[in-house]
């Protein structure tokens, strides 16, 4: 795998893609998990919230919902600053859904980004990222050939199945489990996703079908995807800690 990127510059604006439009089936909520609340509020508030908290380095934070989304509006009204976007142009696939928010961020006037422009996308349903975690991919990846994504270390054995019954036990120590925000140029992910298609499941593999290898920045077992219902309660327990 190669780590080169062309059409790179060091003056690369920083733009945020939140990615919204899916409906968290596993969740069990009564409607798009990522409005469920949590800790008083609904989880892409506080997802919404640690960009904006360092939103002195950030261009726009952009966020891309379901065209037939009618609750995004009602819970987050103040979403609507000259540095916010809200794009309904949610696809059938997250592929989809990034590739055109991405494009909506090119195609945007005034202010629009450019192709070798950074973009930071996020799960909407990651609402435990902190500002540090945002701020310290940025420092690493800034001035990287590729891009990057946070991550982490593998802490568990793990297993492969066959028939419901353990198969074998693979070596974990080269292995990470991927977080967001994943940092990439935006014109080079554009290609990326183009020709990845929308089985992809992240940023990052898109990018390494590209023949390209991201940067593997440290984050935390805090930044996990709320997926299932018990989730919920984990990320209740840990906002209610950093409060105290």
């Amino acid at each position: 795998m190669t780590t080169s990127a062309a059409n790179t510059r060091s003056d690369a604006r920083f733009f945020v893609l939140i990615p919204c439009a899916g409906q968290g089936s596993r969740a069990g909520t009564a409607r798009a998990k990522q409005y469920h609340p949590i800790d008083g509020q609904p989880m892409v508030r506080h997802t919404v919230e640690a960009f904006r908290a360092v939103q002195d380095t950030l261009a726009a934070i952009w966020v891309v919902i379901s065209s037939s989304d009618d609750d995004f509006s009602d819970v987050f009204p103040d979403f609507n600053g000259p540095d916010e976007f809200l794009l309904a142009g949610g696809g059938a696939t997250r592929a989809a859904t990034v590739l055109n928010g991405l494009k909506a961020m090119l195609e945007q006037q005034p202010g629009g980004a450019a192709p070798t422009d950074w973009v930071l996308v996020h799960d909407a349903a990651r609402c435990l990222v902190t500002p540090e975690q945002i701020r310290g991919l940025i420092n690493e990846c800034r001035n990287d050939a590729v891009g990057g994504l946070l991550a982490q270390k593998l802490p568990d054995t793990l297993k492969t199945e066959r028939d419901g019954r353990v198969a074998s036990t693979v070596d974990r120590s080269d292995k990470w489990l991927a977080q967001t925000p994943q940092m990439f140029r935006i014109g080079a992910l554009i290609d990326a996703l183009e020709r990845a298609g929308d089985a992809v499941t992240d940023e990052s593999s898109a990018m390494e079908a590209a023949g390209l290898a991201p940067l593997l920045v440290n984050g935390s077992a805090q930044n996990f995807k709320v997926t299932y219902p018990e989730d919920f309660a984990l990320a209740e327990a840990i906002f209610e800690r950093r409060r105290k």
